[in-house]
């Protein structure tokens, strides 16, 4: 069902997603972007209110929920990105997005030394 919630906010399944981000074993969620998190624990968290509010009972009903849990946050990413202007889905894996913190830090505290 995490494919069928990723696919439905991201427009991509789990492997896509890893892929685009260039990920072999890493765990994608460790390598997502705040806004990235917070649209997938959207998704999962309307899933499993659908879900306790309509008690699927096979597979087929499961999968129907999961794609309508995850279509809520894929409605607020594309909103989103109207008023932004671009993509919230990152390229960027931990690594590179650390590199970018790390480097903000030591350039404030560089501009503040003098």
């Amino acid at each position: 069902m995490t494919d069928e919630i990723t696919k439905a906010w991201s427009g991509m399944t789990t492997r896509a997603y890893k892929k685009y981000k260039g990920l072999k074993k890493e765990n994608l969620r460790d390598n997502m972007t705040t806004t990235e998190i917070v649209l997938n624990m959207l998704a999962e968290t309307a899933t499993k209110n659908i879900s306790q509010a309509e008690n699927p009972r096979n597979f087929v009903e499961n999968k129907s929920v999961a794609n309508r849990g995850g279509k809520i946050a894929g409605n607020a990413r594309k909103e989103l990105e109207t008023e932004i202007g671009h993509s919230i889905i990152s390229e960027k894996s931990a690594s590179e997005l650390n590199s970018v913190v790390t480097n903000l830090i030591e350039n404030f505290g560089n501009n503040n030394n003098g």
